[in-house]
């Protein structure tokens, strides 16, 4: 029997899981990597919740308040990213100055976890979950600080990095693909798009519904098409702009070519997936079509591609 295909987590995070039907999903998988029993109160607005065809493919976050008022950041990457590590301290940064309301106490300081999901090899290191977070150690008994009685009971909580953002690294690439325990189970799938018999990690037999991608309408499972295949396209552009880049940098200056290639890149690909889509839409694109989308600018392509699903005929979207 073929196994039944399940759509990538990235997309799921994207357009499914911010429903509220669908939270089961989110509060099964970080109930087993936070160890604990997480309810999801509601989704908040984050940079990624865009609906755009063409939009931050490499890039989706998700942030979501859970039942003791934490934010919990949930980011897939694809692309490798040098300062990704300064990225999350920042993004993690952003979201406490956010949500402290003016003139309030720091003590009302909200809590973050910024869980990370990775399909690139940051840092060296064999195992793929990391988490860190932040302790204070003295420099001459080794012994941790930690809140005294008081404390515990103004803060709600019992340790010193209770107070401080706690971030999560799951490196997709370097998971074995051997499952000896729940995470695993949610791990497998973000690897694999499937979920095997006898998983029985919690939200995963609801992932299993959510995730089919039979179930789907014909306009999501076009748009998911698309999405997968600017996926591999992104991916091979950012090889290409790199080589290219990398040549062009014996003569002008690696960071001058790099950043080209990749602009550059970008542009055409867009119009080429903006090109495959309008053809599924309407038929056989006419020369005078094809001509403006090879002579537009990154700008004209995001917002025809915003407008597509409202056309009736790619003259009305094209003028």
């Amino acid at each position: 029997m073929a196994k039944r295909k399940l759509i990538s987590f990235d997309w799921a995070l994207k357009r499914l899981l911010r429903d509220k039907a669908n939270f089961e999903v989110l509060e099964g998988f970080l109930s087993e990597l936070l160890c604990d029993s997480i309810t999801i109160l509601e989704v908040l607005e984050s940079e990624s919740n865009q609906e755009h065809i063409i939009n931050k493919y490499n890039k989706v976050d998700l942030k979501a308040l859970n039942q003791r008022y934490e934010i919990i950041i949930i980011e897939v990457q694809y692309n490798n990213e040098l300062d990704f590590l300064q990225r999350i301290l920042y993004g993690a940064s952003k979201v406490i100055v956010e949500h402290l309301n003016e003139g309030g106490p720091y003590a009302e300081i909200t809590k973050v976890i910024s869980v990370n999901i990775l399909y690139f090899n940051l840092g060296i290191g064999n195992d793929y979950v990391y988490r860190g977070y932040t302790t204070f150690i003295g420099t001459h008994d080794q012994e941790q600080l930690d809140l005294t009685p008081a404390q515990q009971k103004m803060f709600k909580c019992q340790h010193v990095y209770n107070l401080f953002p706690e971030y999560y690294i799951i490196q997709i690439n370097k998971f074995p693909d051997i499952t000896h325990d729940p995470l695993d189970e949610w791990i497998y799938l973000f690897k694999h798009e499937e979920i095997k018999e006898g998983f029985q990690a919690r939200g995963l037999a609801k992932a299993k519904e959510v995730l089919d991608i039979l179930k789907l309408s014909t306009t999501e499972r076009q748009l998911y098409s698309l999405h997968q295949e600017q996926l591999h396209y992104e991916a091979s552009m950012n090889l290409s702009s790199y080589a290219t880049g990398k040549e062009d940098g014996v003569k002008q200056g690696h960071k001058i070519g790099l950043i080209e290639g990749r602009e550059i890149g970008k542009t055409e690909g867009q119009a080429a997936l903006l090109k495959r889509l309008l053809t599924k839409k309407f038929g056989p694109l006419s020369p005078a079509s094809i001509c403006k989308l090879d002579t537009a600018n990154l700008e004209q392509l995001e917002t025809w591609s915003e407008a597509i699903l409202d056309c009736d005929s790619i003259e009305q979207l094209l003028r």
